[in-house]
């Protein structure tokens, strides 16, 4: 939490000083780094994870074999990102573009190392000290008055510190020492265990990335600023499932292999959880949209922000679909349902975005996380089993639509005001779902075990 108000402040400097044609620009480039990057991972990081879970004692070995396998493919994503940038246009950010690139994939990398040995309290840390650091480079671009490329560079150091903060604590810590090492059999066996994530990770890179460079495509680059603020939220907020994915799907790993009776109750569990959080998160940002764009985005996001909100809510819960059917030896089934997921977001991007510009792309993307979570829920129905959705969801449901009745009075307080309706929110939401029973004492009990557990 202290890392994303640090990152939330971080953003709005990064956006204010930018305005919103440059501040496209940077988002766009970003994005296609992002989406480039899958050359590099190939499936491996989450497979890394769970490999590592079962198998402790060889977790050096795995990370020496990535490391060495992701430098050669470095060479190959250079020449695609090279190609890229400049059909966009954009070929004055090819090196730093390249080392944010390359940087972020071994942070991710050394990261997880911390995850599949459950080692949780150092990536705490590191959260917020990148957080720091890329925060201090961004007011000295302010102060200096840099341009895009400045920030691209910044955002690269900020990685950089990762790498070099995550190799000692690994060393520190005794768990793995940071080399290399090349085992083309044990590589071979990866590459084709790990073909089914390697392509949801394309897919899942491409729908959630490739709106940006459609839209910066199709319209004027302004619009592409408005639509890149108003998804930086979103995309920030999505931090909190994704941190509690990593948490849980080593352990929903070793339930398929010695507990399978117990895996559909765990991932029940893990859906009200995702819900529990994000749907109040959603219904505030939608509710509060207005004093949001105006004090800390771009007036013109307000729009994009309501919209986004929507799409906010499915992607939490949708988590839980994507962990249990990874965790469960069923990647390729959420492959597929990665691929229509994919070709939805690009079909309705398409289609969206020349009449209605960055509002059609927010709806683009809540109609893509509807079609990835109804295919989601219907394979874990079919490999692991049925997930109540409605008896879990209506409690929670109803609770935040109150939430979101109490805050309606007090949607146009901005500045420092804004932490009125931001408390009230969090209050009645938090009687709402006790008096509905939202959450049960069994769920409480349930949810601090775990948290003593990931401590």
């Amino acid at each position: 939490m202290v890392a994303r108000l640090i990152a939330l402040v971080t953003v709005i400097a990064t956006l204010k000083w930018l305005t919103p044609g440059p501040y496209g620009t940077f988002t766009t480039l970003v994005n296609y780094t992002a989406i480039v990057s899958v050359v590099l991972d190939l499936g491996f990081n989450v497979l890394y994870v769970r490999e590592g879970a079962r198998h402790p004692a060889e977790i050096q070995r795995y990370l020496r074999n990535v490391m060495s396998l992701r430098l050669l493919m470095a060479v190959g994503s250079l020449v695609i990102l090279a190609v890229a940038l400049a059909i966009a246009g954009l070929s004055s950010l090819l090196v730093p573009g390249f080392l944010l690139m390359v940087l972020t994939s071994y942070s991710s990398l050394l990261r997880n190392t911390l995850y599949a040995v459950q080692r949780l309290g150092y990536e705490a840390v590191a959260v917020v000290l990148e957080s720091a650091v890329l925060l201090a480079l961004v007011v000295i671009g302010i102060k200096i008055q840099a341009g895009v490329s400045y920030f691209v560079w910044a955002y690269a150091a900020q990685y950089a510190f990762s790498c070099a903060y995550f190799a000692f604590v690994l060393v520190w810590k005794k768990i793995a020492i940071v080399g290399w090492r090349f085992e083309p059999q044990l590589l071979r066996e990866w590459f084709f265990q790990g073909l089914p994530f390697a392509l949801t990770f394309v897919l899942t890179i491409l729908y959630f990335k490739v709106d940006q460079p459609i839209l910066y495509a199709l319209r004027q680059h302004q619009e592409a600023g408005w639509y890149a603020a108003a998804y930086k939220p979103f995309e920030a907020l999505l931090f909190i499932p994704l941190t509690l994915l990593s948490v849980v799907f080593p352990v929903l790993s070793v339930y398929f292999r010695e507990r399978p009776q117990e895996l559909a109750d765990a991932v029940s569990r893990f859906f009200k959880a995702l819900l529990v959080v994000g749907w109040p998160i959603a219904v505030g940002l939608f509710v509060l949209a207005h004093p949001l764009t105006k004090t800390f985005l771009y007036p013109e996001s307000e729009p994009a922000l309501q919209i986004l909100a929507l799409a906010l809510a499915i992607g939490f819960v949708n988590n839980a679909f994507i962990g249990a059917l990874s965790a469960s030896d069923h990647q390729l089934s959420f492959t597929w349902a990665a691929g229509w997921s994919l070709v939805a977001n690009v079909a309705l991007n398409l289609i969206l975005i020349p009449f209605f510009g960055y509002r059609g792309a927010s709806w683009a993307t809540v109609l893509t996380e509807v079609v990835l979570g109804v295919a989601g829920w219907i394979l874990t129905a079919r490999h692991i089993g049925r997930i109540p959705v409605f008896q879990i969801s209506w409690r929670p449901i109803l609770a935040g639509l109150v939430m979101g009745a109490a805050l309606f009075p007090l949607r146009n307080l901005d500045g420092v005001q804004i932490l009125i309706p931001i408390l009230v929110g969090a209050a009645v939401y938090a009687g709402a779902a006790l008096l509905l029973r939202a959450v049960t004492a069994d769920e409480i009990a349930f949810a601090r075990r775990a948290l003593a557990l990931a401590r």
